[in-house]
């Protein structure tokens, strides 16, 4: 029954995709304009007479348009809700303290990164609790105060779920496995992890503080917790956004089931379901295809990627070490070793050299026809000007496939 709502709601769209659209018209879509998954098509006003009355640029006011030219993003709908988010999404694991990782920016180069990216139109900021123990919350939250950006004009994503350590000092959240281990013996972190009533609220009011903010826009869980009953976390997260507290729910990487689990229980009791899902996705990654895609575009929910460029692997020719710190600390997993995974690195670079372009726009172009939106983490100015250019290029459907023609599939990563 509650699978049956699920399907009922997914299939509700509004406004319409442009496919529906016109196959309700009869007509067909013009030379160049073929959809993509997530096109929306708006009705444009009419006067009596049947003319437009949609303000040309010079009878918009000044104040719109300078926010308008300066501008370099999309925003892109997430899901059947109704949230827009930039396209990209700022990530902040890189963000906080060089003792936590090493490769990670100080505040006062984060600061300016940020300040970039408002400036630039990314208004959608996504971080973790755990992230640097809470330091990039904390970073975020004192970066927002001092350039005075208006807490309504940012969407700031969180996560709740791992460990946050009790000193910004300490060691990565990975110090103890997730949801097992000594943890769990532990006096001082028993219940400060997990998604249970007491760890979920906790860990929100603790989050809010770091960030200087009444309210989180999206909310993740930012892993499966198979140690707490499902109507638990959702009554615990449907009862934050009846508070206030919370205005969007969402998760992070896990089993299709799992998030079918999760949607069903909150549909059967009437409580706010999930409307994104960030997932382990792109060119050299793509075994959220199998289910969680599927079920995610069936039942309404918006897909966000994690790790779009593979950790850089897919903005640079094989054999070609990275220049920043993080690209010398190696992968968490295995992209470009497989011979699936060179000749997809090499088709990239084929590309890139024919347009003349970065090889990351030909990577970001290939997945952003399958996401809401893609989470880049962002080092530079430099590398948030290149991020930028790529909504600029466009592959074609032939482009499209011959990318994605030779990937084999592989084991799951970034969950278990």
């Amino acid at each position: 029954m509650a699978l049956d709502y699920l399907l009922r709601r997914g299939t509700y769209d509004a406004p319409t995709r442009v496919t529906d659209e016109v196959k309700r018209s009869g007509s067909s879509l013009p030379n160049g304009c073929e959809s993509r998954p997530g096109d929306l098509i708006f009705s444009t006003p009419t006067g009596p007479d049947g003319s437009s009355t949609t303000p040309t640029s010079s009878e918009l006011p000044e104040s719109l348009l300078r926010s308008i030219e300066s501008t370099q993003v999309e925003y892109k709908q997430v899901g059947s809700s109704g949230l827009r988010v930039s396209n990209p999404i700022l990530g902040t694991l890189g963000i906080g303290n060089t003792q936590w990782l090493s490769w990670v920016k100080s505040e006062e180069e984060a600061t300016e990164i940020l300040h970039a990216a408002y400036r630039k139109g990314i208004n959608t900021w996504d971080t973790a609790n755990a992230y640097s123990n809470g330091q990039s919350e904390s970073i975020i939250g004192r970066a927002i105060k001092k350039l005075n950006i208006p807490r309504r004009k940012l969407v700031l994503m969180t996560k709740i779920g791992r460990i946050v350590a009790d000193t910004e000092n300490g060691p990565s959240s990975d110090f103890v496995a997730f949801l097992d281990g000594p943890v769990q013996r532990s006096k001082d972190y028993v219940n400060q992890y997990g998604l249970s009533r007491i760890a979920i609220l906790t860990g929100v009011d603790q989050s809010l503080e770091r960030l200087q903010t009444p309210y989180i826009d999206v909310l993740h869980i930012h892993r499966w917790d198979p140690h707490t009953p499902v109507e638990e976390t959702m009554s615990t997260l449907h009862q934050l956004v009846c508070s206030g507290k919370v205005r969007y729910l969402a998760a992070s990487s896990m089993w299709a089931f799992q998030l079918a689990q999760l949607q069903c229980v909150a549909a059967l009791n009437g409580w706010t379901r999930i409307v994104a899902m960030q997932c382990h996705y792109n060119l050299l990654y793509r075994e959220e295809e199998r289910e969680m895609v599927k079920f995610c575009n069936m039942t309404g929910v918006g897909i966000l990627s994690w790790a779009p460029l593979a950790e850089g692997t897919l903005a640079r020719p094989l054999g070609v070490t990275g220049q920043t710190k993080r690209s010398a600390t190696g992968s968490r997993y295995d992209y470009g070793k497989s011979e699936a995974d060179k000749e997809i690195i090499k088709r990239v670079e084929y590309l890139a050299s024919k347009h003349q372009v970065p090889m990351s726009r030909v990577s970001l172009s290939w997945l952003r026809r399958r996401v809401a939106s893609a989470v880049v983490g962002i080092n530079s100015l430099s590398r948030m000007d290149d991020i930028l250019a790529s909504q600029e290029f466009e592959l074609t459907d032939e482009e499209d496939e011959y990318l994605g023609e030779p990937y084999v599939p592989k084991a799951v990563q970034g969950h278990s």
